[in-house]
C-alpha cells in the first residue's frame, strides 16, 4: 500500500472585527450574487444580527430571501426541507447566520440545488456513497453567532442520519464557505451552557488535530481529486490546533463564566475559526466518531440554554464527555507530543514521564469540564453499560474521522471507552 506524501491548505477568507457583519451586501455585491439565500434557526429569525445581514444585502440591490427553519442538530430530513427551499428559489448565492446547524444546512442546500443526486450520493461512505462535488458551488458567506464548530472555515456538512440513529455528514472541498465573518458583536446574547458546549468543541477540534494519524501514515489517493478534506496531522495545521488549544486555554472558562468579558468572548470566537483551519484540513478523530453515535441515540436529554422542541445533545457535549478516556487511550502513541498538548492547556509538565501525558491531558480536559458546568460523563446524558454495543455499532461507520486515530481502535477498545466515558471524574 503506497502511503501518502503530499497535503493541501484550503480554507476560507476570514474578516475579523466588531460590526463586520454590515459588511456582508458589500461582500456577497463583490462575488457577484444577486438573490440569495438567508439561512438561519427560528430562534435567530428576529434577531439583530438576522435584521443587519437582510439590510445590508438588500441596501445592495440584492434579493435576500430569508429561510429560518434550520433544525438544532440538523437531521437528513432538515437538510432535505432546506435544499428543495434553495432548489425552488433559484438562488445564486447564500448565508448562513448561526452556529453549525445554520452552517451546515446552506452547505447542503448549496450543493444539492446546484447539483441535484440522490440524498445519499454525496454522503460520506460507508454509511453514503462518498461521491465527490462535481465542480465549484455557489458563493456562500458564513456568520457564525457561536464560538464553536468553526464551519465557517471548513467542508464539512454535519446531520442526524434518523434512520441509523446516528450522526454522519458530508465533506469536500466543494463546501467550504468562500468568507467566514468573525464579528464579536454576534456572541453576546449567548446563553452559558451553550457557550461552554460549543467552546469545548473548539477545544476538542484542536486537541484531535493536533495528535491526529500524520498524513504521511495515511493511504495514498488513487487519484489528487480524491484526496479527503481530512487528511492526517500535518506541519501547518499543527500551528492553527496549538494556538486554538492555547488560547481555549486561557479564555474558554472566563467567557462562560462571565458573559460581559468581551474579550473572552471575543477571542474564543477567533479560537473557533483558528481551530477551524486546523481541523478543517487535519481533520478530527475518536471524541467526534464517537461523539455521533451519543448525539444520535439521544432519549430524554433536554439541556440547559437550548430552545429545542425535541431530546438533545449539543454536539460539543457529545464530544468532550469521550475526551478524557480517548486522549489516555492515544497518548502512549507518542507522548511527546501528548505532553506538548498538556502544556498549551497550561499544565506544568517539567518531570512529567511519558506514562504521564495521557493522564495529564484529560485532568486538564475534566478541569474544564467542572469549571464550565458539563455533564459527568455518558450517564448523566441518560446512557448506561447496556447501551454501549448500540454507540459500538454507531462509530464503527465513522471512517472519515475513525481512520484518523493514531492509535487503532477496534470494536472492543471503543467498548471499553465508552464504558470509561460513563463518568468522567
Amino acid at each position: 500500500m503506497a502511503l501518502e506524501t503530499a497535503f493541501t491548505m484550503d480554507t476560507s477568507s476570514i474578516k475579523f472585527g466588531p460590526g463586520v457583519t454590515r459588511e456582508i451586501g458589500a461582500d456577497m455585491a463583490a462575488l457577484g450574487a444577486r438573490r440569495v439565500m438567508v439561512v438561519t434557526d427560528p430562534n435567530l429569525s428576529a434577531s439583530e444580527t438576522v435584521a443587519i445581514t437582510l439590510g445590508a444585502l438588500r441596501r445592495e440591490g440584492i434579493d435576500a430571501v430569508l429561510y429560518d427553519q434550520v433544525r438544532i442538530e440538523p437531521s437528513d430530513a432538515s437538510f432535505k426541507h432546506a435544499i428543495r427551499f434553495a432548489t425552488e428559489g433559484s438562488f445564486d448565492g447564500y448565508v448562513a447566520v448561526g452556529g453549525g446547524s445554520s452552517m451546515d444546512t446552506a452547505k447542503a442546500a448549496n450543493l444539492y440545488a446546484t447539483y441535484p443526486a440522490d440524498f445519499l450520493a454525496y454522503v460520506n461512505a460507508p454509511i453514503g456513497e462518498g461521491r465527490p462535488v462535481p465542480g465549484r458551488l455557489k458563493p456562500m458567506i458564513a456568520i457564525p453567532t457561536t464560538a464553536g464548530t468553526g464551519s465557517e472555515t471548513t467542508g464539512t456538512a454535519i446531520f442526524d442520519f434518523e434512520e441509523m440513529h446516528v450522526k454522519t455528514g458530508i465533506a469536500h472541498r466543494a463546501l467550504r464557505p468562500v468568507m467566514g465573518i468573525i464579528d464579536p458583536d454576534n456572541t453576546r446574547t449567548l446563553p452559558r451552557r451553550v457557550a461552554a458546549c460549543t467552546g469545548l468543541d473548539v477545544l476538542s477540534h484542536a486537541l484531535e488535530s493536533l495528535t491526529a494519524l500524520p498524513y504521511t501514515q495515511r493511504p495514498a489517493p488513487e487519484h489528487p481529486r480524491l484526496r479527503p478534506a481530512y487528511q492526517g496531522a500535518n506541519p501547518i495545521s499543527d500551528i492553527w490546533a496549538a494556538r486554538a488549544i492555547a488560547m481555549c486555554a486561557q479564555y474558554l472558562v472566563r467567557a462562560v463564566q462571565d458573559p460581559e468579558d468581551d474579550e473572552a468572548r471575543s477571542q474564543m470566537l477567533l479560537a473557533a475559526a483558528i481551530a477551524g483551519i486546523g481541523f478543517g484540513n487535519a481533520g478530527v478523530h475518536l471524541p467526534h466518531g464517537m461523539a455521533y453515535p451519543v448525539a444520535g441515540m439521544v432519549r430524554d436529554y433536554w439541556p440547559e440554554g437550548y430552545k429545542v422542541d425535541h431530546p438533545l445533545v449539543p454536539h460539543g457535549m457529545a464530544v468532550i464527555v469521550n475526551a478524557p478516556a480517548v486522549f489516555r487511550f492515544t497518548a502512549p502513541t507518542n507522548p511527546q507530543l501528548h505532553l506538548h498538548a498538556a502544556s498549551l492547556l497550561g499544565v506544568e509538565t517539567r518531570g512529567a514521564t511519558p506514562e504521564d501525558a495521557g493522564d495529564l491531558v484529560a485532568g486538564a480536559l475534566v478541569e474544564m469540564m467542572r469549571a464550565t458546568g458539563m455533564p459527568n460523563g455518558l450517564r448523566d446524558l441518560g446512557y448506561g453499560p447496556d447501551d454501549v454495543d448500540q454507540l459500538v455499532a454507531g462509530t464503527l461507520p465513522q471512517h472519515r474521522v475513525t481512520k484518523l486515530s493514531p492509535r487503532p481502535a477496534s470494536a472492543g477498545d471503543l467498548r471499553q471507552l465508552f464504558l470509561d466515558s460513563m463518568t468522567c471524574w
